[in-house]
């Protein structure tokens, strides 16, 4: 990249999270494929975010490449209102195929946050239609990241969450403690008083729960006791509230499950799904709800309609790409695949537990957190990872992967190693 180049992006282009005035540096890429970034200097770093954990097939996958040309033959998008086509079609049947029996009507959107914003829409809906308006709040647990938009942001952490510039502008959820038991421990049953106390005091007001199951991502990467999404399961019926899981992260087999709902073994009244859906060729998300959710919302004011439709929805380039990349999930060798990333990254992950560096080390799927003691910075790191090899994007005091499926043993390692000699060289430096 030219100097021009790199001072045009640094002065004209905003990249995510970082600041106009000072922007953290950006690293031009030429070229991808496998689970390999080539930059334009010719240096090819193996990516261990999966570009934020989307591309689990891996770049240039010779099956979603074909499917994408033949259907930019045929039409890259139409409007959805009053439309149909093949891909759409296609898509819904293997994503009712694939999710829970109960989730039987899908709404296509184009983002991960929009995905939220119709769930939650659907949620809210709902108790119109059943003319009880009251029912209008959410409750999600402390520490969860749902999107960038602002219904969104409402349910994010109020405290700690990159949202907390815009309190006073959102409306204002309910927040239960995170939960403090994770996947490893014992299950306490007082573990779940503090939820039982939150639907006692505010189920008339509630409209459903929102959550992230079982893994919390980019609020803070924590693994919790699958009891607590069972116990949230019984507790949304017990006082008449619908539960929304948020799988966008988690869903499509990064947590060694399909979804991560399956393993608590419990079904969301709502399911939002995005990021690996077209295998991270393009954007696009969808939303599903039971025929109960969908058919009471039909019944309600404004015709029964519900009320959303972005222009893009229903993307006939990004539904084709989307059946295809799950048509390969359906095939089922995700299964083996995650399994051995997971075995791997306990062996040379947690290990590093031990450096004085690091607060923790934490693996559940394909996905590998060394919690640091204190914030990292990332221009320096990211820095020392090119120079490595590797394309590790750290936040806030967490170094983490969440490498594409298809990665290899040796690539794998790579990733590993690097974040034991950054580690290390933090640990040397503290002492």
């Amino acid at each position: 990249m030219s100097k021009s180049d790199i001072e045009f992006d640094r002065q004209h282009i905003w990249h995510p999270y970082t600041s106009m005035l000072n922007p953290l540096p950006a690293y031009k890429v030429e070229s991808a494929k496998g689970c390999r970034l080539t930059l334009d200097t010719g240096h090819e770093v193996v990516d261990g975010m999966s570009s934020w954990w989307a591309v689990i097939h891996g770049y240039r996958n010779p099956r979603l490449d074909a499917v994408a040309h033949r259907q930019i033959d045929k039409m890259s998008h139409v409007m959805f209102g009053g439309i149909t086509h093949q891909p759409a079609i296609d898509l819904a049947r293997r994503l009712i195929e694939l999710t829970p029996e109960p989730l039987q009507r899908v709404f296509i959107a184009d983002s991960g946050s929009v995905s939220v914003e119709v769930a939650i829409k659907m949620a809210l809906q709902f108790w119109l239609a059943q003319e009880r308006p009251e029912k209008h709040r959410l409750l999600t647990i402390k520490g969860g990241y749902h999107g960038d938009t602002f219904k969104a942001m409402s349910v994010c952490d109020p405290v700690n969450g990159m949202h907390h510039l815009f309190n006073r502008a959102i409306n204002s959820q309910l927040f239960a403690e995170a939960p403090r038991l994770t996947p490893d421990d014992d299950w306490a049953e007082t573990a779940g008083d503090e939820l039982r106390h939150w639907f006692e005091q505010h189920h008339h007001e509630l409209a459903a729960v929102i959550l992230e199951p079982v893994v919390q991502g980019a609020g803070g990467m924590r693994f919790y006791h699958p009891e607590y999404l069972r116990l949230i399961r019984q507790l949304c019926d017990d006082f008449d509230v619908l539960l929304i899981a948020d799988e966008i992260a988690t869903g499509f087999g990064r947590t060694g499950k399909l979804f991560a709902c399956e393993h608590a073994g419990i079904t969301p009244d709502v399911l939002c799904v995005g990021k690996a859906l077209t295998g991270g060729y393009m954007t696009l998300a969808a939303t599903l709800t039971t025929k109960q959710v969908a058919e009471t919302i039909g019944h309600g004011p404004g015709g029964g309609a519900l009320m959303h439709g972005p222009t893009f929805m229903g993307n006939p380039l990004a539904c084709a790409v989307a059946a295809e990349s799950l048509a390969i999930i359906a095939e089922g060798k995700w299964q083996q695949q995650v399994a051995e990333i997971e075995a791997q990254l306990k062996q040379q992950l947690l290990p590093l537990a031990e450096c004085d560096a690091v607060k923790d080390a934490r693996v559940f799927g394909a996905i590998g957190v060394l919690e640091m003691h204190h914030p990292i910075d990332v221009a320096i790191a990211q820095k020392r990872f090119v120079e490595l090899g590797v394309w590790i994007r750290p936040f806030g005091r967490l170094l983490y992967i969440m490498p594409p499926y298809v990665i290899s043993t040796n690539e794998l390692s790579r990733l590993t190693v690097a974040m034991k000699d950054y580690v290390e060289t933090q640990s040397s430096i503290k002492a």
